[in-house]
This record gives structure tokens, C-alpha cells and sequence, in this order.
């Protein structure tokens, strides 16, 4: 398909005079990849995830209000209590937080107790954050649209999240607890060698913007909190959006990515809650799928796979959790969810396209020994990512 065929098939889609969009017609379209052009995948996957509804009217009041909502989180979680807002020496500030609840009171309705607490899981998302796809430089670039409210510290510390992270408060246990368990096999593989460094006052760098989605995130979802790879989910959508063309929208990146980040979350957070495993959409239950696939495509790999005792846990875990975003450079990553976002079953195609990897891989997989597949599947090796998705449609 020529370039400029797809790009006018989108432009027919998503410019449109109509008012509704024809999601069924932008699927199909998206399905096949979204050419790296205009706006095209930040609107496409703000359709597909939900964000943003398929009449075209609605669009303009939709992120108006969610973008004020968001700046009321930024104000309500991020900022430390008692913050200088608007209505300075008034003894109660926007938040609600008294002159009386000092920081050293340890009452569990102190904003300050909460306030400490947070370094929990600040540290983790700290550590996760500043080594986010290290094949590109993207993430230790400063952002043009920094949050105001947050890099003009006014002298105040903690302002910026990387300020509070105290490393003696980091409980293990905690971690590990809300961690993915023995399960976590090699979760995180694309890292930095260096934490990428924050910015002077007055800017930020990308990398301290998804610090803020992340913890936001994990202060609003009290009961799932932050696990180690959801900085993984939310880089190629924060990537994507931050690289829009169009500036009006660039300049809103952060908060459109976290509510495109939240929606997405509500799909897959069974995958990163330990109790739910074993349900339906829980992750033990994909990697089951992936294997009976696997053992009706291909018995012989199954077979192999089996009597190594290579468990699906070695390496589709991470697959299926991160979306496959550790597996292949950031790109491909970008092309492998347009035709994951729009799957109207959502994951079934994500499990077709984890399958293909293993069977284009069939020679290699059945000479081998245990040691070599195991290295085989954790670090797949380079492809055209089309011949997997080509490969992966044919699994009907």
C-alpha cells in the first residue's frame, strides 16, 4: 500500500465533514499501520482507546475538561501540601490542608504522612523512569511545554517528584509485595547503563513528565498502586503524543497521554495484579492461550518447548504483560499496537503476533538446547516486524 493511498484513507476517515467517525472503517485502517505522518496515530489511538468519542463535536468539551482535570490532579497530588497557589496567606490553602497539620505530625489524615509515604513508590517509579527506552534519546530531552506549576519551584522543595525520593524509605518487602512475584523473570531488559539526568529550574525533561503520569496514576489507584512496567506501557503512548505535529495537542501531551494511558490500564491492570492471575483476563490465563495456540500450530515446538521445561513464564510473561514493548525497538513497538489497539478483542491478535514470533523461529527453536531458547525468546532477535504481523494475521 502506497503512502499516499494510506494517507488519504485516513485523511477520508478522521477529516471528514461528518461528524461521526466510522471506527469500524478507522480499525481496518489502523490495523494495517498508521503512516508516520500529520497527526494521524496520537488522534487514531485516542479514538481507539476510548479517550475520546467517535462524534467529532464532542471532542473540543471532552479535552477541555479532561485537561482542566488533569491540572487539578497536578495540584491536588503532586504539588507538597500548603503549596504558595493562588490566595497566598490564607491559612487554608487550595487543598484543604490547614496551618495546624505540620510536617512532622504523624496523624494518618496528615497531607504530610501521605506526603513522606508516597517515597514508597516514588523510588520505584523514579528508578524505572530515568532509563525509559534507552535505544532513543527522546526521554532525556527537555520538553518544550514543561508544567509551570512544577519546574517554577518558588523555592519550595519537592515540587518536582525526583526531589523527594529519600532511598533509606524503600521497603523491599513493599516491593516485592506489589511486585510481579517470582514471576518477574527478566521483566525489564531495555535499560540505560545511566539514570538520565533531570533539568535546571524552568524546564523538565520528558522523563520527569511520565514520572508525573506514573505517580498520578498510582495515587488515584490506591489498590493496584505503581508495579515495575507501566513506565513500559506509558512510554510509547507519551512518545507518541509528545511527537504530534500538531502543537496545539503536543502542547497537551502529558494529560492526554495519562488518560489514554488510565483507559488502556483498565484493560490490562488484571496482568499486573498478582490476586487476579488466575482469572480470565489475569496474565497465567494469556499465557495459556498463547500455549494451546502454540500446541495446535505447531506440536513439534510445543513438544520441544515442553520437554525443556521452557515454561511460557520464561519469556511470554513479559511478552504479554508489556505488550511486547521490551521485545523490539520503539518503531516497531508504535506498529504492533496499531494493530493491538485496534483489535476489537483487544489481546487476541497480541497473542497471534506472540505466537508467530515463536513459530518464524521454528528451526532455530527445535535444534537448540534449553540454555539457547531460553536466550532465543528473551532477546528475540532482530526482524522486519511486518513478516511478524504478516505472519500473525495468517493464524486465523
Amino acid at each position: 500500500l502506497s503512502l499516499s493511498l494510506s494517507v488519504k484513507e485516513f485523511e477520508d476517515v478522521l477529516a471528514a465533514p461528518q461528524d461521526l467517525i466510522d471506527l469500524k472503517q478507522l480499525r481496518q485502517l489502523t490495523f494495517n499501520g498508521v503512516p508516520d505522518v500529520q497527526s494521524f496515530r496520537a488522534l487514531s489511538w485516542k479514538l481507539l482507546l476510548g479517550y475520546l468519542g467517535p462524534r467529532r463535536s464532542s471532542w473540543a468539551s471532552t479535552l477541555t475538561q479532561k485537561r482542566a482535570l488533569y491540572q487539578q490532579f497536578i495540584e491536588e497530588l503532586v504539588l507538597p501540601p500548603g503549596h504558595g497557589n493562588k490566595g497566598a496567606g490564607d491559612d487554608v490553602d487550595s487543598r484543604g490542608v490547614g496551618l495546624q497539620d505540620h510536617p512532622l505530625s504523624e496523624g494518618p489524615e496528615s497531607a504530610w504522612n501521605t506526603f513522606f509515604n508516597d517515597n514508597e513508590f516514588l523510588l520505584q517509579i523514579d528508578k524505572d523512569v530515568r532509563r525509559l527506552c534507552p535505544d532513543i534519546s527522546f526521554f532525556q530531552q527537555p520538553t518544550e511545554y514543561p508544567c509551570d506549576i512544577v519546574v517554577h519551584s518558588r523555592g519550595e522543595h519537592g515540587r518536582r517528584l525526583h526531589e523527594r525520593v529519600v532511598p533509606a524509605v524503600l521497603s523491599s518487602a513493599n516491593v516485592e509485595r506489589k511486585g510481579l512475584g517470582m514471576t518477574k523473570i527478566n521483566l525489564i531488559t531495555k535499560r540505560s547503563v545511566e539514570n538520565y539526568a533531570a533539568m535546571e529550574e524552568g524546564q523538565e525533561a520528558h522523563w520527569e513528565v511520565v514520572q508525573r503520569i506514573l505517580f498520578i496514576y498510582a495515587k488515584l489507584n490506591p489498590g493496584q498502586g505503581y508495579v515495575q512496567g507501566m513506565n513500559e506501557i506509558v512510554g510509547p503512548i507519551y512518545y507518541v503524543m509528545a511527537s504530534d505535529p500538531d502543537l496545539s495537542y503536543r502542547a497537551h501531551a502529558e494529560a492526554d497521554c495519562f488518560f489514554c494511558f488510565t483507559a488502556l490500564m483498565g484493560e490490562i491492570r488484571d496482568f499486573f495484579i498478582k490476586t487476579l492471575d488466575d482469572a480470565e483476563g489475569g496474565i497465567k490465563c494469556m499465557m495459556a492461550r498463547l500455549s494451546n495456540m502454540l500446541k495446535a500450530k505447531d506440536i513439534d515446538i510445543y513438544e520441544q518447548l515442553k520437554s525443556q521445561e521452557l515454561h511460557p513464564q520464561y519469556y511470554s510473561f513479559r511478552w504479554l504483560t508489556l505488550l511486547l514493548s521490551q521485545e523490539f525497538p520503539l518503531p516497531d513497538v508504535l506498529r504492533i499496537w496499531d494493530s493491538v489497539f485496534s483489535d476489537e478483542h483487544r489481546f487476541d491478535f497480541l497473542i497471534r503476533i506472540c505466537c508467530s514470533m515463536i513459530l518464524i523461529q521454528r528451526e532455530a527453536i527445535l535444534e537448540n538446547d534449553f540454555a539457547s531458547n531460553v536466550k532465543l525468546l528473551q532477546n528475540y532477535p532482530p526482524i522486519d516486524i511486518n513478516v511478524v504481523i504478516t505472519h500473525a494475521v495468517t493464524l486465523a
